[in-house]
């Protein structure tokens, strides 16, 4: 298996997309194993990965996101967490974090909440006299909530490779999510009083009770979801296409979706759902290439030599996806790993739920984890800020994340409350 990690490194850092130096990377191994004739399987496989009806969500979500975000909601979102919460010491930053929480229920995606969100805050902060770095690292991080709020594009893909219920891992991102949002928001209030940011007027009582009225119907979404997949009302799937109809019926009553609007949501759909799926097509060669060598049996064996200690098997799982997370996007990194992943499930004996919250929390706080988190690099050029910077303002937001990180893995409680709640 060398030559195949050798094949992907390699081309990973000559700039080819991944999907690409997924595809090309087995197909060489195959190649160089002595196995070419199994080339032949490869379109059959891949075809076999996307072809799944549950994985119809994905466009679906995402489309249901581009129309709120087309929508003017992102706007509204922004002005509703300024009516809550916008006139308290340093009040943007808190609004920041409680519209990534808002629009995580929306978006459902890291990179696009950091870009959506990240071109409206960050100007706003550093105008209320915050330093553009702290502002681009706050965004960065607190857009980690995108993958974990439900509906989540991650979670689905890892409950489709796993076989685990896409509904419980909806109801287990729930507190992991508030307990990121909690911990941001005591920091950002923390650092607000220790470097004396400013205070911004409080909205009138009745521009408050304006901005909730033109926002609820948005909010609304992630519940309506999760009680009708949990109520048996409709699928997963289903959900999804509820929620594209949900998301054109608000657009209508608040008359901001035109045509045109419309139609450049169903292009930006189209053209990120492509990129998913043809991922995930590519990583099923990597799959089979995985399977036929038993290389999931063999880490596990080499893990084992190391230590049976279910805690230690844990933390070095944590880190070694914390450290892919940095490099590749997450959705990636679970359709390479999900075969290794599964041994090391029954190899700790941890519920599946937990279990994928983990993971799923694992690879998104990657994404904006230095030195090379995704995330950063988009509000650092979105903020103008060197990369460098952000990247100081981050580490202690980053220490934030990795403590939720802790409890979801050690305190099985925190992620499976609601799930066992609701069953």
């Amino acid at each position: 298996m060398g030559s195949f990690f050798f094949l992907f490194a390699a081309f990973l850092a000559s700039g080819i997309p991944i999907a690409l130096t997924l595809g090309i990377a087995g197909t060489a191994y195959l190649y160089l194993s002595g196995n070419g004739m199994m080339v032949l399987m490869l379109p059959q496989r891949m075809m076999a990965g996307i072809d799944q009806f549950v994985l119809l969500t994905i466009p679906l979500f995402l489309l249901a996101g581009s129309l709120m975000n087309v929508g003017g909601v992102t706007d509204r979102i922004v002005t509703f967490a300024r009516a809550m919460v916008g006139h308290r010491q340093g009040g943007m930053s808190s609004v920041s974090i409680l519209s990534s929480g808002f629009f995580a229920g929306i978006s459902g995606s890291a990179t696009a909440e950091a870009s959506a969100l990240g071109t409206i805050l960050i100007p706003s902060m550093s105008k209320q006299g915050m330093p553009s770095a702290y502002a681009a690292a706050l965004v960065a991080v607190s857009s980690v909530m995108g993958p974990i709020i439900p509906p989540s594009i991650t979670m689905i893909v890892y409950g489709v490779l796993s076989g685990t219920s896409i509904g419980q891992l909806f109801l287990a991102g729930v507190a992991p999510g508030v307990g990121l949002a909690a911990g941001l928001l005591m920091y950002a209030s923390w650092r607000a009083k220790r470097d004396g940011f400013p205070v911004t007027p409080k909205m009138r009582a009745r521009d408050r009770l304006i901005a909730t009225r033109r926002t609820l119907p948005a909010l609304f979404l992630p519940l309506i979801i999760l009680v009708g997949i949990k109520a048996g009302i409709f699928t997963p799937t289903e959900a999804a296409a509820v929620a594209v109809g949900y998301a054109l019926i608000i657009g209508t009553i608040y008359r901001d979706l035109t045509i045109q609007r419309i139609w450049e949501a169903l292009i930006a759909t189209a053209l990120v759902s492509a990129s998913i799926l043809f991922i995930t097509a590519m990583a099923s060669v990597v799959s089979f290439v995985f399977t036929l060598e038993q290389v999931p049996t063999l880490i596990a064996e080499a893990m084992l030599t190391l230590t049976e200690n279910p805690w230690m098997i844990l933390l070095l799982l944590n880190l070694f996806l914390l450290i892919l997370g940095m490099f590749l996007e997450p959705i990636s990194i679970l359709i390479l790993t999900m075969p290794i992943l599964m041994e090391f499930q029954g190899i700790i004996d941890m519920d599946p739920v937990q279990f994928g919250t983990v993971v799923v929390l694992n690879v998104v706080i990657g994404m904006a984890t230095p030195p090379v988190g995704i995330l950063l690099f988009i509000t650092s050029a979105i903020s103008g800020e060197p990369v460098t910077r952000v990247i100081r303002e981050a580490l202690p937001l980053i220490g934030i994340c990795l403590i939720v990180l802790a409890l979801i893995a050690l305190v099985p409680a925190v992620s499976l409350f609601l799930p066992k709640m609701l069953v």
